[in-house]
């Protein structure tokens, strides 16, 4: 069982993991921003390392990766401050495009993710039928590959996907892209159920959760709920950043507060 695995299946409730785009607004406000989800008393923390063509998510995360990289942000950049994170008693996991993983060397990459203490990657343009080179590079290294599985995926890919995965599987809420969204699909905990007839990994949602309500919604079904426009969207670049800070921390208090009497 990985060190994902485990947190997942000895935590009292269904975790809760902020999001944060690496390098946003700039590092050391993004470590600031890290350090206020970590005080919040989170398990686990996922960092996005900005990329130049973000097809998954959603203007709120594209702008703000778009002023990370201008900021002269680089992959090592969000390794450094993922090391930092680790160091401070969370798992992280790196949501990361697949070209940066080429760019960066594919062996190169997860031994540094290794040696900085990173548990996961996400890779989500990374089809689980040309998984199985990284998969085995990330496993040599000790660290688990996160698989993305959608609502709109028939059974048989739902199998492959929970066969080839590590550490949980990263479930989409929604068709579409990243962003804050008014409501959830009606049918996810079907989907939640198909997709538990074949896996035995912990199951994670992402893509739309946005208020502590809906987070405790989805954590009725699921192990972990991912947060991530929503909190990106509270971090003002400007001279309002400490106001922004006090606002994603009391979002995690209610959200935290939220799942524990949801579960």
């Amino acid at each position: 069982m990985s060190v994902l695995t485990r947190l997942f299946r000895e935590a009292r409730h269904p975790l809760l993991i902020p999001y944060a785009v690496g390098g946003y607004p700039d590092p050391a406000s993004c470590e600031a921003v890290l350090d206020t989800y970590i005080e919040s008393g989170v398990a686990l923390v996922e960092i996005g390392i900005p990329f130049s063509d973000p097809l998954a998510d959603g203007p709120v995360i594209q702008a703000a990766s778009q002023m990370a990289l201008r900021a002269g942000t680089r992959p090592r950049d969000v390794l450094e401050l993922a090391e930092r994170a680790a160091r401070r008693g969370v798992e992280v996991v790196l949501l990361c495009y697949l070209n940066t993983v080429l760019a960066f060397g594919k062996e190169r990459f997860f031994a540094s993710c290794a040696d900085r203490g990173v548990a996961g990657v996400v890779v989500p343009d990374l089809p689980v039928e040309e998984a199985d080179e990284l998969r085995a590079l990330a496993a040599s290294a000790g660290v688990d590959l996160v698989l993305l599985a959608a609502p709109t995926s028939p059974d048989t890919r739902l199998a492959r996907i929970a066969g080839a995965a590590s550490g949980f599987i990263y479930c989409v809420s929604t068709t579409g892209v990243t962003g804050a969204r008014a409501s959830l699909r009606a049918d996810l905990p079907q989907f939640l159920n198909r997709l538990r007839r074949y896996a035995e990994l912990p199951l994670a949602v992402g893509f739309g959760v946005s208020t502590p309500e809906q987070a405790a919604t989805v954590a009725r079904y699921a192990d972990g709920v991912i947060v991530g426009s929503a909190l990106v969207n509270m971090v003002d670049a400007d001279d309002r950043f400490h106001d922004s800070l006090a606002s994603v921390r009391r979002f995690l208090a209610h959200a935290l507060d939220a799942i524990a009497k949801a579960t």
